[in-house]
């Protein structure tokens, strides 16, 4: 039995310390630093992944040249859901660790139960250890999918966990959740720095030694990011990001690191009674409620990662009947409104300093896209004067301080996405124009240099 030994640890960021403090030095939190027990026993004890059978066989390594070395590109598993095929690069890479982090009720045990009944050529083991099998059961029965090979384990001691794993031999494991499971090999209580992160290495050995792909699922903390120590993230291959709000329909799934692939794509789910329906279309289904007759609407064609959408932007200007006027934005960074209401005020002639201003992403879209600046302008105008923008036409530019539409990435996707959806014609920037082929598609471009031609375009 080795030396029981203690020390600090952060349970905000993870950072650790011989002595307690008030204050984290990593973070600056106040009164997060925990005592753990770090060590319980020797690290070769049994019960650990295989520990009792790699001592002492592990081979050395040596430098190798670069040159030399052999490289064949990884086969990937089809998962059977497209859109988290999208997010992974094209699927899950054998022997790789996934964390997948979200609000409580986002939806992430629904989709990981959904990739486990979907895999029926696979053997697969879904760990729980914060549900029932009756309740697992039961979200099986509502997602009506079946899967003969489908294994259901209810355990939080990985050294039990381990056992299952080594008589069942799984093609695919996932973890639910990795802040329930404990070690025994570390004293301190589940969810824990030291035992979020003992667990973490287990994982993640068998995973590489073995070339079965994990899965786990992570909780998040109050300011959004996953909870446990920051090690977490660097431990694993990818983290994908489960967003959405819980009142709305639409679910994103985003990539904020991914060791074979992009991190630049998203998926988009809808949240249905019988599961998560793929989104294949999203600009489609957001611009399905749009009333073209009404004033305050304009269409924006925005990039979510390298995926085009069309989204719809409402806005609301009525006079202030309460002294200082309001400034409101879902969906859209409100300090780029206020500017961007400026702009209109200064550069264009309009008396927005006694109106209110409303604005709306539809959807409960959460953008930060400059591209959307020209149809936010537009939409504020229209409502300004109560004349709608015809339902053919949609944005695409950044509008400066000085009144100028400036140029945006990637427009040739942002046409294709608007001539798909049967839209006739677009306002860009004159800058776009200059390199782009313009009669191979079939919309028409109106570009322009500054926001008062396009004002002018619209609205006469």
């Amino acid at each position: 039995m080795a030396k029981l030994k203690t020390l600090f640890f952060c349970q905000n960021c993870g950072a650790q310390s011989a002595k307690w403090l008030g204050r984290c030095a990593s973070c600056g939190e106040w009164n997060t630093y925990v005592e753990e027990v770090i060590q319980k026993e020797d690290n070769s004890a049994a019960g650990s992944w295989k520990a009792s059978t790699t001592v002492g066989t592990t081979k050395a390594a040596k430098p190798r040249v670069i040159s030399e070395i052999h490289f064949e590109e990884e086969s990937r598993f089809d998962t059977n859901d497209g859109e988290l095929n999208r997010v992974l690069g094209g699927g899950l890479v054998p022997g790789s660790l996934v964390l997948i982090g979200g609000e409580p009720g986002i939806g992430k045990s629904t989709l990981m139960l959904q990739i486990a009944m979907s895999l029926t050529q696979m053997k697969v083991l879904y760990i729980s250890g914060e549900e029932s099998e009756q309740q697992i059961k039961m979200r099986a029965e509502r997602l009506g999918e079946q899967h003969p090979n489908c294994y259901i384990l209810t355990e939080t001691n990985t050294q039990n966990i381990f056992k299952q794993i080594d008589a069942l031999q799984p093609n695919v494991v996932i973890v639910d959740s990795i802040q329930t499971l404990h070690s025994q090999l570390v004293e301190s209580g589940a969810g824990s720095v030291s035992q979020v992160r003992e667990c973490t290495q287990e994982l993640l050995k068998y995973a590489k030694e073995t070339g079965v792909p994990v899965l786990l699922i992570g909780h998040i903390t109050k300011d959004g990011s996953i909870a446990g120590p920051k090690i977490l993230e660097h431990m694993v291959d990818t983290v994908l990001q489960f967003e959405g709000d819980r009142h709305l329909s639409y679910r994103i799934l985003r990539t904020t690191k991914n060791r074979f692939g992009s991190t630049s794509e998203l998926g988009i789910y809808e949240m249905q009674g019988s599961g998560l329906r793929q989104v294949s279309n999203p600009s489609e289904i957001l611009l399905s409620q749009r009333a073209e007759s009404l004033s305050g609407m304009a269409i924006g064609a925005t990039l979510e990662g390298n995926r085009p959408l069309l989204v719809e932007v409402q806005a609301l200007v009525t006079p202030a009947t309460y002294g200082t006027p309001q400034r409101s934005a879902t969906g859209f960074d409100a300090k780029r409104l206020q500017m961007l209401l400026a702009v209109l005020e200064k550069r264009s002639g309009l008396r927005l300093g006694q109106h209110d201003v409303f604005l709306n992403i539809a959807g409960g879209l959460r953008l930060d896209d400059p591209a959307l600046d020209l149809a936010v302008c537009a939409a504020v105008v229209s409502s300004l004067n109560d004349l709608p923008i015809r339902g053919e036409v949609c944005l695409a530019a950044e509008v400066g301080l000085s009144g100028e539409i400036r140029a945006v990435s990637r427009l040739d996707q942002r046409l294709s996405e608007a001539e798909k959806l049967g839209f006739a014609e677009m306002y860009i920037s004159q800058y776009n124009a200059r390199g782009l082929d313009l009669a191979r598609y079939g919309i028409r471009v109106q570009p322009a240099g500054r926001l008062d031609e396009v004002l002018q375009g619209l609205f006469g």
